[in-house]
């Protein structure tokens, strides 16, 4: 005995099923594997347990796919920007100032050599 459907019966299938199985496709484009984050681990000298490495795994492939949904976005009429707040630097020019003379700079010092100051030797 065959079921009669209806379009609307079909359309919501469709809409459930179809948007689950597209959806499921388009996240393996961003699977982080275990094996990804060991590697990222190692780089950065990081020991994780294996709930972290399944934890991070999964959050590490969300990013991607939220980096992903930004790149959708049209910003063809978004300006370059290279800070968030429009500022101008103020410089001023390089002068020299001499506030102390030398003789009163190398009164600081705890030991002098031929005008200098004497440093521990390293190494």
């Amino acid at each position: 005995m065959m079921k009669i459907i209806t379009l609307e019966m079909f359309k919501n299938f469709v809409q459930k099923y179809l948007y689950d199985i597209i959806f499921l496709t388009w996240r393996k484009r961003f699977m982080i594997t275990i094996k990804d984050v060991e590697h990222v681990a190692k780089l950065a000298r990081l020991e994780l347990t294996e709930e972290e490495k399944e934890k991070f795994s999964k959050q590490l492939g969300d990013v991607l796919m939220y980096v992903e949904q930004m790149n959708e976005v049209d910003t063809s009429n978004v300006e370059p920007l290279s800070h968030v707040v429009d500022f101008c630097n103020v410089m001023r020019d390089d002068e020299i100032h001499y506030d102390c003379s030398k003789e009163q700079l190398m009164q600081n010092a705890p030991e002098e050599e031929n005008g200098f100051f004497k440093v521990p030797k390293i190494g």
